[in-house]
């Protein structure tokens, strides 16, 4: 069976986690859909690594929020918020890639 992310997220966005950092929250529909991301550790920093095309090093964290059903993950920008040349100010486009994911579970 796979399952699109889109679909099984009631939220997926991005938002500035500081100047330096980008944060991404997932929120899900379900408990038994959140519980099963979990359970298979479906993201983690390995995948955000890949989809942002950034060092692991620079994935800051992977945290399961249980009581929002939420999974968040966190980066280095690649620049600073508001840096010359720097073109999402508020980190609020940044979740894009996360909108294409399907798991196979």
């Amino acid at each position: 069976m796979n399952i699109k992310l889109i679909d099984a997220a009631e939220v997926i966005r991005s938002k500035n986690s500081g100047p330096y950092e980008l944060t991404f929250d997932i929120i899900f529909r379900e408990w038994e859909t959140f519980q099963l991301f979990c359970d298979k550790k479906l993201i983690g920093k390995e995948l955000i690594a890949q989809l942002y095309n950034i060092p692991q090093e620079k994935v800051i964290n992977v945290i399961e929020f249980k009581p929002a059903k939420a999974i968040k993950a966190t980066i280095e920008r690649p620049m600073a918020s508001g840096e010359l040349g720097e073109t999402d100010v508020y980190g609020a486009q940044q979740h894009a890639p996360l909108l294409g994911l399907e798991f196979e579970v």
